[in-house]
């Protein structure tokens, strides 16, 4: 994106009202059209922090001739050309292109198929349009667009913040701050630093919780965190194989010269001629040369590629199959790797550890009726039950957050008004004085504390995730909010589960075997 196509003022935009934003912007609080947005794509070009592939092809070519042991089989075919041999000149730089070749077509067809792989699992953002909510790619985000956000989402550019309600950001990138900061819209002072910029949503930072409207300003390699990664950019670290490669041909061109120094020497003292004597140690350092090796590394290294690809494995870089046979701890995440990915419900429990449907309706109401970030946890409980959600209203949400760790939804029909919490089982346990029995009974919260816990960690030993349901009667004339969160009835657990893949357990046994 070329900065100076957008006004001085917007670098400090956190110091602009909202309207003179839109101004200074020439877009309003309906967005922009989608024809105005193609133009500004051709403008500002595409939100992403990926540099221009265009020479890739050629830069990814010239690599496969920084091995030394590459440039002394370059050299040594110079020398063969220079002593008149150009035959071995020939059949060396052959061989070289055809190494060469190998490896650029294995890479280049690698990183098509990477491409091809994040286009699947490409990122999108709400924004509006001519009026309207809709969903496009994060790189089609433009300056001037306004761009919804719930939990969960990423910012998808430097943006200024309209409206928020219980807004959490993580912009641990930025500050390295562990926990998340609210976000309110406001004017904020133009020398103000970045931690201060309290209206202001940043590019690479994420919703924690809560709901917003935002009006991005910058997008790409401008936003702060453009300016950051290109400070950072670093080059692709050398494998252990390629640092091998390298010594041995250091170790080659040593050897080499040494002989050839020697042999040279003994020449000169036996009074052999000098012209014949360096013609026939650089004849000498030729023929120490291994024309064949790189090409008998690299065609080594494709056959693996090839057959790893039938494993649907993707080798980028060729290089890096060595290193597998040198791994002895393998990182991996869990969750989609070595389980299903699917977050499935166990059971609904009362307090007792007993099946509880009281508990699993609950959580259904609260899981059904919240309208914050529709996450797996809550999309597993509602495909666990099956009731009518129309019976019941929601008055009020207070949304999820960082600090307290769970949620509230005020429901009420006809005859009934309460508020449901769900959360993490402590946030809900801090918050209650009470808790009900399997039969209906409310009882002091203190009397059974302690098997709830010792419930607690049994279910966890058993590798379940542990929620807890609270509720709590409430008013049709007032909205339940957070100071309303306390004198609470503890219902019971939740318990959820990521089931392991059918074949994980072989898999593991197998890397196990290989000593790994």
């Amino acid at each position: 994106m070329d900065s100076s196509s957008l006004p001085p003022s917007l670098e400090t935009f956190w110091n602009l009202k909202e309207e003179d934003a839109f101004e200074k912007l020439s877009c309003k609080k309906s967005g922009l059209s989608n024809a105005e947005a193609v133009i500004r794509l051709k403008q500002y070009g595409l939100n992403t922090l990926k540099a221009s592939s265009g020479s890739s092809a050629f830069v990814l070519f010239l690599l496969q001739f920084k091995s030394p042991l590459t440039l002394l089989l370059i050299a040594a075919a110079l020398l063969s050309a220079g002593l008149g041999d150009f035959t071995d000149a020939a059949v060396i730089l052959f061989i070289i292109l055809v190494s060469s070749i190998l490896g650029f077509w294995q890479e280049k067809g690698a990183a098509n198929a990477l491409i091809e792989l994040l286009k699947m699992v490409q990122i999108k953002c709400c924004v509006v349009r001519d009026g309207k909510e809709n969903e496009i790619p994060v790189e089609q985000v433009v300056p001037g667009d306004i761009v919804v956000l719930a939990a969960g989402d990423i910012i998808p550019g430097d943006s200024l913040l309209l409206e928020s309600k219980e807004l959490f950001i993580d912009e641990a990138a930025f500050t390295g701050e562990t926990f998340p900061v609210e976000k309110n819209s406001a004017v904020v002072p133009a020398d103000a630093p970045l931690v201060k910029r309290t209206n202001s949503l940043f590019m690479g930072a994420h919703v924690i919780s809560g709901k917003a409207k935002a009006l991005v300003i910058k997008t790409g390699k401008q936003t702060e965190f453009g300016k950051i990664s290109e400070r950072l950019r670093m080059r692709v670290p050398e494998t252990d194989f390629e640092r091998g490669i390298r010594h041995f041909g250091y170790m080659l061109m040593e050897i080499t010269l040494i002989l050839v120094i020697i042999i040279f020497g003994i020449n000169i003292l036996l009074h052999k001629p000098a012209l014949d004597s360096i013609l026939f140690s650089l004849a000498l350092a030729v023929g120490l040369t291994p024309q064949l090796l790189p090409a008998i590394i690299s065609i080594n290294l494709s056959v693996g590629a090839r057959v790893m690809a039938k494993s649907q494995v993707i080798v980028k870089r060729l290089s890096s199959i060595e290193n597998f046979g040198s791994m002895n701890i393998l990182c991996s995440d869990k969750t989609g790797t070595i389980t299903e990915g699917k977050v499935t419900l166990k059971d609904a429990l009362d307090i007792e550890g007993n099946h509880s449907e009281k508990t699993l309706q609950f959580a259904w109401l609260n899981a059904s009726l919240q309208q914050g970030f529709n996450n797996p946890i809550d999309e597993a409980i509602r495909s666990s039950y099956h009731g009518n959600q129309e019976e019941f209203s929601v008055q009020t949400e207070i949304p999820y957050d960082f600090l307290r760790k769970r949620l509230t939804v005020q429901v009420r029909n006809e005859k009934e008004n309460f508020a449901i919490t769900k959360g993490a089982l402590n946030a809900i346990i801090e918050v209650c004085d009470r808790a009900e029995t399997n039969n209906g009974q409310v009882i002091p919260m203190a009397k059974d504390l302690e098997e709830i816990n010792s419930e607690h960690v049994k279910l966890s030993a058993a590798g379940y995730r542990i929620l807890g349901v609270a509720y709590k009667n409430a008013d049709n004339e007032k909205d339940f909010n957070r100071d309303d969160e306390s004198n609470m009835i503890f219902l019971g657990f939740i318990t959820l589960f990521d089931p392991p893949k059918k074949d994980v357990h072989q898999t593991i046994l197998d890397l196990r075997r290989l000593g790994v």
